[in-house]
This record gives structure tokens, sequence and C-alpha cells, in this order.
């Protein structure tokens, strides 16, 4: 029988974790669930008919699954895949009352999209900034 070996002191069990360790992994583990949904948001924005129902929810506020599909030249079955993926990125809700679907609107998974990219922008920002002003101090100096 093969025993692991393990680079730490003796005393040490290989599945304690320390309080760092699991701030740690639970820190990362809500990055990874964090991009997940904003990967999702993306990909659920991607497509032209998930978009035009986003902009007829905006607009027309709750909507029953069957006045939201009318538009569309496609199957009933067709217009749940798209709201299933919109669903599942937190861009809309869903309320089910027997067989009526009511579908709305939501716009915290788009508010966690923005945060993500105003945090991409600012960053953006401050390296152009950066550049400006390197810009301007060169152009100064040749002056």
């Amino acid at each position: 029988m093969v025993r692991p070996h393990y680079s730490v002191s003796p005393g040490y069990l290989p599945f304690r974790l320390t309080l760092v360790d699991m701030l740690r992994k639970r820190i990362v583990s809500r990055v990874v669930k964090q991009q997940e949904r904003i990967t999702a948001v993306f990909f659920a924005l991607a497509d032209p008919t998930r978009r035009r129902i986003l902009e007829r929810l905006s607009k027309h506020g709750k909507t029953r699954v069957t006045a939201l599909a009318r538009p569309f030249r496609m199957s009933l079955p067709s217009v749940s895949k798209h709201l299933r993926v919109l669903e599942r990125a937190r861009l809309i809700s869903r309320e089910r009352y027997g067989r009526l679907h009511i579908i709305q609107a939501n716009a915290k998974g788009m508010r966690e999209a923005q945060t993500w990219m105003d945090h991409c922008g600012a960053g953006w920002a401050f390296s152009l900034n950066k550049l400006d002003a390197l810009l301007q101090s060169e152009q100064s100096v040749k002056k």
C-alpha cells in the first residue's frame, strides 16, 4: 500500500482547513460564480431575439409568454428556450399561475454586468489618462 506524501507538518490533516483557507476558498468561489453569471448575461444578450424580448419586456412590463411570443416567427417551445437562457442569466423572472406564465424583466443581472464593465472601464480610463499625461510631458519637453 502506497501512503500519500504530504509536504506539511506531520500533525496537519489534509482535510482540515484554517480560517484563512476557508475565507480564501469562499472569495474564490464567489468570484468564479460572479464570472459565470456575467458570462451568462453576455451569452444571453448575444442573440438578437433575446434582446428584442428584453426590449418588449422593458416597454410593456409583466407579459404572458404567449403574448411575448406573438411577434416572433417561431414556435412557442423555441421562445421558451430563449426565455430559459434569459432566466439563467437572471435577466428575467417568471411567475407561474397554473398554466399561465408571466415574465418580467429583472435588472439585477444587467446591474452585475454593468458593475463589471464599470470596474474594467475604470482601469482602462486610468491607463489612458497615464498615457495622455506621458504624451503631454513629452510634447512639453520637445518645445
